[in-house]
């Protein structure tokens, strides 16, 4: 059974997909009176960096003192892989941007260790139908296949 192309599947050479994942980090020590005064320029750096490796924001909302995202990154790119460039880079891009920052807080670490990520992917009832319908199909497909044989020890 083929699957239906989903409208928000991507593609590589030989690769049909659609990984889309929530993220959700936060500054160090959740230091809202940084994040306050930088919002509009770290929002600047995310979406280039994401733009950069490929990676599709299909929504972003920065609160005071973290930051959610729901992106869409390659296969080819392993989530970790990708928070570590982001935050690594974005801090870089901060304190490059905000030399002030270095001095008063440091290291130049600004995100805080860490980050929460969960796949957001088709609805539980649908997956659950789908595997149903699949394992089926694969009965079918075995039967049209099967071959019998005898049984070599019991000679049946």
């Amino acid at each position: 059974m083929r699957q239906k192309r989903n409208d928000e599947d991507s593609s590589l050479s030989h690769t049909k997909w659609n990984c889309t994942y929530h993220i959700v980090f936060a500054p160090k020590y959740r230091r809202k009176e940084i994040y306050g005064k930088l919002r509009s320029d770290i929002g600047k750096y995310l979406r280039r960096l994401c733009e950069y490796k490929g990676v599709e924001i299909v929504e972003a909302n920065a609160c005071s003192d973290h930051i959610h995202m729901m992106v869409k990154i390659p296969p080819k790119i392993s989530v970790s892989s990708f928070m570590g460039y982001l935050k690594r880079k974005s801090a870089l891009m901060i304190f490059d941007n905000h030399a002030n920052l270095k001095y008063k807080y440091g290291n130049r670490h600004f995100w805080a260790e860490g980050y929460y990520v969960s796949t957001v992917g088709l609805n539980k009832n649908t997956i659950k139908k789908y595997i149903q319908e699949q394992e089926t199909e694969d009965r079918l497909q075995d039967a049209k296949s099967i071959k019998e044989y005898k049984n070599p020890f019991t000679g049946k």
